[in-house]
């Protein structure tokens, strides 16, 4: 099961959010093998927001890119240890091939730290070399990794001490464990009655007795030891072995290594990974542990899979559009999508509104519309096509809302419109580059780059009172998108009229066939479309 986002153009319209909703919405319901989120690459314009609201429904969320991130490879653990578990049951892990090179270290549901093997070489090799080595017991451990049980249980849960065999003469143990002092081991011996009563005498922290077929035989006063007492059923040299390994985890962590946060860049984390000296590093959204990445990890990276949405054309996609897998394309623009690796399926028709062919592809599917998603659908394609008066409107859009208004129990479409258009930002109070942005599209044709922006409003009386404020914003979003020309076009929706501010271009601008009202300000009578009547006239001009 894949996750799939669909997605419309940056800079989202209502149409552009609509038709994600929606079409995540039906994919759900034809292909439950794989998860349709719907997602927006842009911020919310104010009569959207509104909308949604209005409608109860939440809004697609806001996505940065789609670029590899080290989410899409996070592991989970098939199996985590306690910081207090014995190493025996770490080694086990490595045990199985099928295992991964590192395991998660938790102290009850808080991450502590990452273990490999390279840790467990390290403990190995370290109490083989140098001094005799100190090990720090935990009781609890005991029989975790030995066979047996407890006879008593001392006054101290954990120790710190050396491993000594009362395997030796009495007198020679006495010596030895005289040399040991500052240093109280745990003794590992058999049914050895003066080794044992010495142990006692010096209250070392624990006696593992071995080799004991029925019960033990020695004499001695277990009730004056304060230590603990194990009787193990392996012999000694299993049990030696063994009891090293039943020393906690935690003691082999002796680093922290580098985290990484579940949003880092696939290449990123890769590059600090293969600097590192550790075979994986753990990966946080914000201050929650997620999983973890090894370097296997990295040997593919995946590529985020994406339904493009009421564009097709790469450079108004979201960020990163290119690094990923296009699997469909819903649009009613002109065709410039970018060559894809497999054949996709692809629904472009010139309609008015990409939610129109996104209730036609409900009805081919056979899908049941709810009121609710009605609503939705209605609002992109009312909002396309400025309630049908746009030129892009077409008899199936007519069709589409005659439908989804008796769907939506809607009784007057003029009515629902306007309060959509009226939740609208007043251009005389909002920021003109929040403005100017909110529905900006690129195009670069004929050598020229331009941009054109648009919003509705219901009166084009008061343009003169913010015309200064935004033609010099639009001169600065020219400047640092790197466009030879900037347009902003405002469409009274009552009126169906336009007005069209500009950034200086003196040899196209006298080409236009538009009236000039004043240095910047154009007014276009019966203009409502950027798509279908502004941008063929710029592409006239430029031509000529």
């Amino acid at each position: 099961m894949a996750e799939i986002y669909v997605s419309g153009h940056r800079n989202p319209d209502m149409d552009s959010i609509c038709a994600a909703y929606s079409y995540a919405y039906l994919k759900n319901k034809i292909d439950p093998n794989n998860t349709y989120l719907p997602v927006r690459c842009g911020s919310l314009n104010d009569a959207t927001k509104a909308q949604f609201e209005r409608l109860g429904v939440v809004p697609p969320p806001f996505i940065k890119d789609v670029r590899t991130k080290v989410s899409s490879v996070i592991r989970k653990a098939d199996s985590v240890v306690q910081v207090d578990d014995p190493v025996y049951t770490l080694v086990s892990f490595y045990g199985t091939s099928s295992r991964s090179s590192v395991v998660p270290v938790m102290e009850g549901e808080h991450y502590r730290g990452l273990l490999s093997v390279d840790e467990v070489s390290s403990f190995i090799l370290k109490e083989n070399s140098g001094k005799r080595p100190l090990y720090h017991f935990v009781v609890d451990n005991f029989p975790k990794v030995l066979k047996g049980s407890f006879l008593k249980k001392g006054e101290r849960k954990s120790f710190t001490a050396p491993i000594m065999v009362g395997a030796m003469r009495y007198v020679v143990f006495c010596r030895h464990m005289e040399a040991l002092e500052g240093q109280a081991p745990i003794l590992v011996v058999g049914d050895r009655e003066d080794h044992i009563k010495k142990a006692i005498e010096l209250q070392i922290p624990a006696i593992i007795l071995t080799g004991i077929e029925h019960e033990i035989t020695s004499n001695v006063d277990w009730d004056s030891y304060r230590g603990t007492v194990f009787v193990s059923a392996l012999d000694t040299a299993e049990t030696l072995r063994l009891l090293r390994l039943s020393v906690p985890v935690v003691q082999l962590m002796v680093q922290d290594p580098p985290s990484l946060q579940a949003d880092t860049l696939f290449e990123e984390a890769r590059d600090i990974l293969a600097e590192s000296e550790f075979r994986g590093l753990p990966v946080f959204e914000g201050e929650t542990y997620t999983g973890f990445v090894t370097r296997r990890c990295f040997l593919h990276k995946p590529k985020t899979k994406l339904i493009m949405v009421d564009h097709n054309e790469t450079e108004q996609g979201v960020e990163g559009l290119e690094e990923a897998e296009v699997v469909e394309i819903v649009d009613h623009h002109r065709l410039g999508a970018a060559k894809t690796r497999n054949p996709i399926f692809i629904c472009c028709e010139p309609l008015g509104s990409t939610c129109t062919i996104i209730y036609k592809l409900f009805i081919r599917n056979s899908i049941p519309i709810t009121a609710q998603l009605a609503k939705v659908l209605l609002s992109g394609i009312i909002s396309d096509t400025i309630m049908l008066k746009s030129p892009t409107t077409t008899f199936e859009d007519y069709t589409a809302v005659q439908d989804l208004l008796a769907l939506a129990q809607v009784a007057d479409m003029v009515a629902f419109g306007q309060t959509m258009f009226a939740s609208g930002a007043s251009l005389a109070k909002e920021n003109p580059r929040r403005m100017l942005e909110s529905d900006f599209k690129q195009y670069k044709e004929l050598g020229v780059s331009f941009g054109i922006g648009q919003c509705e409003v219901t009166t084009l009386s008061d343009v003169d009172d913010y015309k200064a404020s935004y033609l010099a914003e639009l001169q600065k979003v020219k400047i640092e998108h790197n466009l030879d020309w900037a347009m902003f076009l405002i469409t009274d929706v009552v009126r169906e009229n336009s007005v069209l501010l500009m950034t200086s271009m003196p040899i196209a601008e006298r080409k236009l066939a538009y009236k000039k009202e004043s240095e910047g300000k154009f007014l276009l009578s019966g203009v409502l479309s950027r798509k279908k009547q502004l941008l063929p006239e710029i592409l006239r001009v430029l031509e000529e």
